[in-house]
């Protein structure tokens, strides 16, 4: 009998998916200081080189978008600078579209590093991530995104690691991303008219979306709880006289 084929990645393969990992970390801080990519979003930036530009203009901000959150800034800057040069409704759609760009450029390197490059004690950690996002990829992505806590980068490098379907969470994601997008764009609106009252409504849309997030999470730990239930039922039978017919029927059928 020939010998089961081992599974494990040799060291020297080991080895090298961490310098790549390591490498191209190295290279994309480089290239932030170098080019000084991380000054691209500003006010001045946007006012010479996206305000009045037309449909340069945009294509140059959704770009950008792309660029500086796949490289780690806050994805509320870019839709607040949209909100000012776009306004509330075209600026949100602009950085929503740059976001996911961006979201989805991070998702990729994680999953073309893999979690093998990643340190060791990650892995009890990756392994609930993981649990929690392939349960159901959309509402997972869904309450991550309305829960107004966490980096956005490293969500999407992490959850790139795992076996979530890529275009289940990049949907969730784009959906979870509206709320604050909304709420930064209208801000930005703020800064240059009616303030009171857009600022007014970005803060109850920020309280509302949080709300949401978080009850959806309750739904998902009671479904979780739930589905524990089941599973030890199904295996050792119930606990209690209720339900014992009818645990006796499912196992002899």
């Amino acid at each position: 009998m020939s010998p089961r084929p081992t599974t494990e990645e040799s060291p020297l393969r080991a080895i090298a998916r961490t310098l790549l990992a390591a490498g191209s970390l190295v290279t994309a801080a480089a290239i932030v200081h170098v080019t000084g990519i991380n000054d691209l979003l500003h006010k001045t930036w946007i006012d010479q080189h996206v305000i009045g530009r037309g449909t340069t203009g945009l294509l140059v901000f959704v770009a950008a978008t792309a660029l500086v959150t796949a490289l780690g800034c806050p994805r509320q800057v870019p839709s607040f600078l949209a909100g000012y040069a776009f306004g509330a409704l075209k600026g949100s759609a602009l950085a929503l579209t740059g976001t996911i760009a961006g979201a989805a450029i991070t998702f990729a390197y994680g999953r073309l590093v893999g979690r093998k490059a990643l340190p060791r004690s990650l892995g009890p950690r990756l392994s609930r991530i993981d649990d929690f996002l392939c349960t159901a990829p959309f509402q997972s992505a869904l309450i991550v995104r309305l829960m107004p806590i966490g980096s956005n980068v490293l969500t999407n490098l992490l959850a790139g690691t795992t076996r979530v379907n890529a275009l289940r969470f990049l949907a969730g994601s784009a959906i979870g991303f509206i709320p604050q997008t909304l709420i930064f764009a209208l801000m930005g609106k703020g800064f240059r008219v009616d303030p009171v009252w857009r600022i007014g409504l970005a803060a109850l849309l920020f309280l509302g979306s949080a709300w949401i997030g978080h009850r959806l999470y309750r739904r998902y730990r009671r479904y979780r709880r739930r589905r524990a239930t089941d599973v030890e039922t199904a295996v050792s039978g119930p606990v209690d006289g209720v339900g014992t017919q009818a645990w006796a029927e499912s196992r002899n059928s």
